[in-house]
C-alpha cells in the first residue's frame, strides 16, 4: 500500500504538472518516506506507551503510599497523645513527617480510633508502619526500574521490570494489559506486605546493574516528606 501510494505520487506529477509544481512533489515524496520511517523506527508509538506504563505504575503506587502515611501519622500522633496523658515523652520515629491539622482533635480522635488506649494505638503504629514501608519500597523500586531516569521504561527495561516482579513479559502487549499486571502485582505484595518478595525483586534488578541514583533520592525524600 505504501509502495502504490509513491507512485501515486510520482504519477500525477508527470501527468498534471501544471497542478502539482515540482518542489511540492519534492515535499510530499520527503514526507512520505519520513511517515514510513517513524513508523519502522517507532512501532506502535513505542516512546508513547513506556511512558504511559511509567506514569500510571508509579502514580498508581503513589497513591497508595499517601494514603499509608496518613493512616501511619494518625497512629503515631494518638500514640503520642497517649503518652502526653502519661506525661511521658513518646518514642520518635524516624523517616516520617507529619503535623497535626488545626482541626484535629486528639483528645477525641484518638479515644473514638483506639478505645483500648495505648496499647492499641501502638500495635497499629507498627502496623502502619510496615504497610508503609511496603509501599515506599515499592515506590522505590520502580523508580530504579527506570534506569536512566527519563521517566520512561525502555523495552528492556520493562523486560527486566516484569521478570523481577516474576511476571510473564510479552513486548506485544497492549498498554492497559501491562499496567494492570504491574499494578495487581503491587496490590497483591502490599495487601500480604510481601517484603521479601520485594526485596528479591530489588536483587534481580541490583544483579541486572540497576542502581538507586541521585534523581531517585530526591524523588522519594520528596514523597516521604
Amino acid at each position: 500500500m505504501r509502495r502504490e501510494t509513491t507512485r501515486m505520487v510520482y504519477f500525477s506529477m508527470f501527468i498534471r504538472p501544471a497542478m502539482v509544481p515540482w518542489p511540492h512533489a519534492c515535499l510530499l515524496t520527503v514526507g512520505l518516506f519520513l511517515t514510513i520511517l517513524m513508523c519502522a523506527l517507532y512501532p506502535e508509538n513505542s516512546l508513547g506507551r513506556d511512558n504511559a506504563i511509567f506514569q500510571q505504575f508509579t502514580q498508581h503506587i503513589g497513591r497508595q503510599v499517601h494514603k499509608d502515611k496518613q493512616a501511619f501519622a494518625q497512629a503515631n500522633n494518638c500514640v503520642s497523645y497517649f503518652y502526653t496523658l502519661k506525661k511521658m515523652p513518646p518514642p520518635t520515629v524516624q523517616g516520617i513527617s507529619w503535623n497535626a491539622t488545626p482541626s484535629s482533635q486528639p483528645n477525641v480522635d484518638c479515644l473514638r480510633h483506639y478505645p483500648g488506649g495505648m496499647d492499641e494505638a501502638r500495635n497499629d503504629l507498627a502496623k502502619t508502619q510496615a504497610i508503609l514501608s511496603v509501599s515506599l519500597t515499592f515506590y522505590q523500586f520502580a523508580l530504579v526500574a527506570d534506569r536512566n531516569d527519563d521517566a520512561i521504561y525502555s523495552p528492556a527495561e520493562l523486560q527486566d521490570l516484569f521478570r523481577s516482579l516474576s511476571l510473564s513479559y510479552y513486548d506485544g502487549d497492549p498498554i492497559p494489559k501491562q499496567v494492570t499486571a504491574l499494578t495487581e502485582r503491587f496490590d497483591s505484595w502490599h495487601h500480604r506486605r510481601n517484603m521479601d518478595a520485594l526485596m528479591q525483586g530489588m536483587s534481580d534488578l541490583h544483579e541486572r546493574g540497576y542502581r538507586v541514583t541521585p534523581a531517585d533520592r530526591v524523588e522519594l525524600d520528596r514523597v516521604m516528606g
